[in-house]
């Protein structure tokens, strides 16, 4: 099997329900598992949580599971029906009072603010941005609009402001339910939808480790990049989290279509000046929710997006409810270790005019340099806390980062990181014992034989968090 260093999270759902089908997914590529919180009850995600353990067990590897919330629903009500076809030039009232089903001339809400978020002249865009209308009045709970581009609109369409500006809060009653449920199998990570600022990912992260306390269990928190408020946001956002995830729908309905390729570079850069973790998502794959092979743009879009350097690509409806899960995962395995062999390594560029104040920084940079300069075949960080590989996943390299930690739980964190394949081993020997059991754990995999050379860091005394103070350049006999 080829070494890919870009990551794959795939959703799960009912087209990968089937146990075997799930194994074939993992031992395909999967390396994170998503469960979506705006779908399925709370013992459908206990469910799968569970099988994606045992599975990853039975495969002999980790794979990490992020509970991803629903967060607010701006959306529209139902309708008598089930759908209305709008056409243009025509009015339609959208009524936070009505409790009746909707009609062609007026649905209710499930925000009840909109009226007193919006104003003559503002651009609402329903279902993804495929319906596009403009406010003439706000009379009372009544939004008054008229249709400028039409087209079917069915049950609890989402609704976006173009430019933004809703202010519905990042966390509902219902996500706080799904925290506490997420937190009842130790999810790895946590995505939060449409934060506007720090504040909304500091109390998504008191919340979990309130209800992950019992356990003696800390998620990584990913912020969801998808209301148009955070992009002047984006570095208090990433200190306050652990990750951020490029989410391109709702972002491209309120920032418009043009301006996500810019903003999707951007995203990838700063999160990894700022350490942090980078997934890139929606639609990637789309085509293949239907199809055997994907788009030529689609390939494009993936490419660019591993080039760029994003830790990992994200598949949703083509592994949840697409006809051809497995095929997917595959063929955006295929394409990421494509585009990694064209990567443009500029390692040295990284360093420039860089200084680092933290001594186990300092060895792990100090790693990338002599592994790149002396063709090493491996780097191999001792880790505890997981931080001594993720910044070293966060330069370019051509050679491959082996974590090996002791903590399951920081295994399963590093799943995400690119180019880091985590593995679990005894770290809590003495010095000496630890780095000859760490080369015997290299050689058993085939990851070096005699003769080889390869650069390994670790901490004394062993096993003390923030405690890497030593690099060693060892040649395999």
């Amino acid at each position: 099997m080829f070494r890919r260093t870009t990551k794959i999270v795939a959703t799960l759902g009912p087209a990968c329900s089937d146990p075997v089908l799930l194994e074939k997914m993992i031992r395909a590529g999967v390396n994170v598992a998503r469960l979506n919180f705006s779908h399925g009850t709370a013992q459908d995600h206990i469910d799968r949580a569970r099988l994606v353990r045992e599975i990853a067990q039975r495969v002999g590897c980790e794979v990490a599971i992020m509970a991803d919330l629903q967060g607010p629903k701006i959306r529209v009500g139902k309708f008598v029906d089930g759908k209305v076809f709008l056409l243009p030039g025509q009015s339609f009232v959208l009524d936070a009072a009505r409790t009746e089903p909707g009609d062609i001339s007026a649905v209710g809400l499930d925000y009840k603010a909109l009226p007193h978020e919006v104003k003559a002249g503002d651009v609402l865009l329903l279902n993804d941005g495929l319906i596009v209308i403009t406010v003439d009045a706000v009379i009372g709970e009544q939004v008054h609009t008229t249709v400028k581009l039409g087209g079917e609109l069915s049950n609890n369409k989402g609704i976006n402001k173009q430019g933004g500006g809703l202010t519905a809060p990042a966390l509902t009653a219902k996500d706080m339910d799904d925290i506490r449920t997420a937190m009842s199998f130790q999810a790895d990570y946590v995505a939060v939808s449409f934060p506007k600022n720090a504040i909304d990912m500091e109390m998504a992260r008191q919340l979990c480790n309130v209800a992950a306390a019992e356990f003696g269990h800390k998620p990584g928190m990913i912020a969801k990049i998808e209301r148009a408020e955070a992009i002047p946001r984006l570095v208090e956002i990433l200190l306050a989290s652990d990750g951020i995830m490029v989410a391109r729908g709702d972002l491209a309905v309120e920032v418009g279509n043009a301006a996500v390729p810019a903003l999707q570079k951007r995203m990838i850069k700063l999160a990894r000046e700022y350490d942090k973790v980078v997934i890139t998502a929606t639609q990637m794959m789309e085509s293949m929710i239907t199809n055997p092979v994907p788009t030529r743009a689609e390939v494009s879009d993936v490419a660019n997006a591993v080039l760029d350097g994003t830790d990992a690509v994200m598949l949703s409806a083509e592994t949840a409810s697409g006809k051809f899960p497995l095929e997917t995962v595959i063929e955006m395995a295929n394409i990421c270790h494509a585009a990694e062999g064209n990567e443009d390594f500029k390692l040295e560029a990284d360093f420039t005019g860089k200084t680092f104040q933290r001594i186990d920084q300092s060895i792990a940079m100090g790693a990338l340099f002599t592994a790149h300069h002396l063709g090493a075949k491996a780097i191999v960080a001792m880790t505890d806390s997981g931080s001594t590989a993720l910044w070293m996943s966060r330069h370019l390299i051509q050679v491959p980062i082996y974590a090996l930690t002791s903590k399951v739980a920081t295994q399963r964190k590093m799943a995400l990181f690119r180019n880091v394949q985590p593995l679990f081993v005894d770290t809590s020997a003495d010095r000496d014992t630890a780095l000859r059991e760490a080369e015997s754990h290299l050689k058993a995999r085939g990851i070096v034989q005699a003769g080889d050379i390869y650069a390994i860091t670790c901490g004394e005394p062993m096993g003390a968090p923030g405690g890497t103070n030593m690099l060693k350049i060892c040649k395999v006999s």
